[in-house]
């Protein structure tokens, strides 16, 4: 097949899982064009992937750069001069809507919309941009949400038929557990540090795990919230046990080895950095929210607390941080299911199925 991929060339777990498709789908012999605003972070090279970069020009009349419109006419040029047979757009919008744009310049592609959350689940909030994302989402060929929480969303919010559930997956050789040598106890938490990730609450669920046990904090990433976070492990006393990482392409070089794995989002329509940490046999603890316990199996390899509830985030922490027993227990169980559900080449085949009923979809049409 000749495929275009949409995506943010963000760090963020649409990205992510875009780039790492494109990759997967190059080896299987497609051709595969990526467009986004610039390369992404995670995307290696192959004979068979093309990245497309969109630019987009300044206007002084535009108070904002044009980027939806930049996106659509580079979608419709890279279409016709490659004769992509489909499309598959990360995220509704803006995407999903310069994609219709784009088959409406000229080539009739079949299209597919992966929804990954905010744009179901914020903007869908938002009345202004309902119509949009429903004109979106009824003519894509085909709809996929990366949970079952998420594809309910979907269809409660935009009166839609269910989309079709292909789960976010990982790279099993890559995010490899490693052995644990006797240490100090070591607790990850990576994220954009939006406000939505509560990554203060992350702090404050450390330091009551922490209290009196000789433990450090790796959080990874960077965001509009790092600088309160950094506040709030001055005002508890811990930021001597707190390291601020920063981005870092290669995260499984930190989740290996850690003892568990720690969020506190106020909402999650999946979870790919828990998926990521118990690739690495590392245990999560996380608020039940969203779609992680679809990827978090509770008292299996993970705990999972109520939306909100710091104090029980920071004793589900320390009770792995004190039973060496139960951690390896849930760290064997968490590499386990990766395994079994989440593995790279399981989610590239499922993509590679829903792209040919997609095709199968728009030749009926035609």
């Amino acid at each position: 097949m000749r495929i275009g991929i949409v995506c943010y060339p963000t760090f963020g777990g649409s990205g992510v899982v875009a780039s790492d498709l494109a990759h997967g789908l190059a080896q299987r012999g497609h051709e595969v064009h990526l467009l986004s605003y610039e390369s992404p972070a995670r995307l290696w090279f192959h004979p068979n992937l093309q990245v497309h970069e969109v630019e987009v020009t300044a206007y002084p009349l535009h108070k904002y750069p044009p980027y939806t419109l930049a996106l659509a006419v580079r979608i419709a040029e890279v279409c016709k001069a490659h004769r992509l047979d489909l499309v598959n757009v990360h995220y509704a919008v803006p995407h999903g809507a310069s994609a219709l744009v784009a088959r409406a310049l000229g080539r009739r592609f079949a299209l597919v919309t992966t929804c990954h959350g905010t744009d179901i689940s914020l903007t869908g909030g938002d009345p202004g941009f309902a119509p949009l994302i429903r004109w979106t989402l009824q003519n894509s060929e085909a709809v996929t949400a990366v949970s079952g929480w998420l594809a309910r969303e979907t269809r409660r919010l935009f009166r839609v038929p269910l989309p079709d559930v292909l789960p976010n997956f990982v790279d099993l050789a890559r995010f490899a557990p490693i052995p644990v040598s006797p240490g100090l106890p070591r607790v990850v938490h990576c994220s954009n540090f939006r406000p939505v990730k509560r990554p203060c609450d992350v702090v404050t669920a450390f330091a009551k795990a922490a209290r009196g046990i000789p433990a450090r904090l790796d959080l990874v990433g960077d965001g509009p919230e790092a600088a309160r976070a950094r506040a709030e492990a001055a005002r508890l006393g811990i930021s001597g046990k707190v390291r601020f990482l920063g981005s870092q392409e290669a995260v499984e070089e930190v989740l290996r080895g850690a003892s568990a794995y720690l969020l506190a989002s106020e909402s999650e329509s999946f979870g790919l950095s828990a998926l990521e940490a118990m690739a690495c046999g590392v245990p999560v603890v996380a608020p039940r929210v969203g779609g992680l316990p679809e990827v978090v199996r509770h008292g299996r390899t993970g705990l999972l607390c109520p939306s909100g509830d710091v104090g029980a985030l920071g004793r589900a922490l320390r009770r792995l941080l004190t039973d060496e027993a139960l951690r390896r227990r849930m760290a064997e169980a968490a590499r386990g299911l990766a395994v079994d559900r989440f593995g790279r080449e399981i989610g590239i085949a499922r993509y590679e199925t829903l792209y040919r009923k997609a095709l199968a979809v728009r030749r009926s049409h035609a």
